[in-house]
């Protein structure tokens, strides 16, 4: 049997190739799912603490009324519509702590209606 080189070091340059992807996506962290419900005037909950660079999604819900969602910060923004569920997900790319919004007028007391995301190391 006559191998040559290229016969054996190409598949073996694949595998190890292979094997740093799979390493890659197996070191990513665990996306963190958090479901918030939003009713007048209200966020539950209303601080959220979350690991700098773990993605997480949050899961709103909304049991009256059209909110809004707005946590500028992160460039996310998003409708909460009664009867669905609607997602945002967001990698915090800072440690700090910052403050989220309804920005759909819903009623008298909607200008109270806030949150914290606090981001730690």
């Amino acid at each position: 049997m006559n191998l040559s080189l290229r016969t054996i070091i190409i598949p073996v340059a694949f595998f190890i190739g292979l094997g740093a992807v799979v390493a890659h996506v197996a070191a990513q962290p665990a996306e963190q799912v958090i479901k918030v419900t939003a009713k007048k005037f209200d966020y539950t909950p209303s601080q959220i603490t979350l690991k700098k660079g773990v993605p997480v999604v949050l899961e709103f819900t909304s049991t009256d009324v059209v909110m809004g969602f707005n946590a500028s910060d992160f460039g996310a923004r998003t409708d909460i519509i009664p009867g669905k569920t609607t997602r945002v997900r967001i990698v915090p790319d800072k440690v700090g702590t910052f403050t989220f919004f309804c920005d759909i007028f819903c009623g008298s007391g909607h200008e109270d209606m806030a949150g914290t995301i606090t981001i730690i190391e």
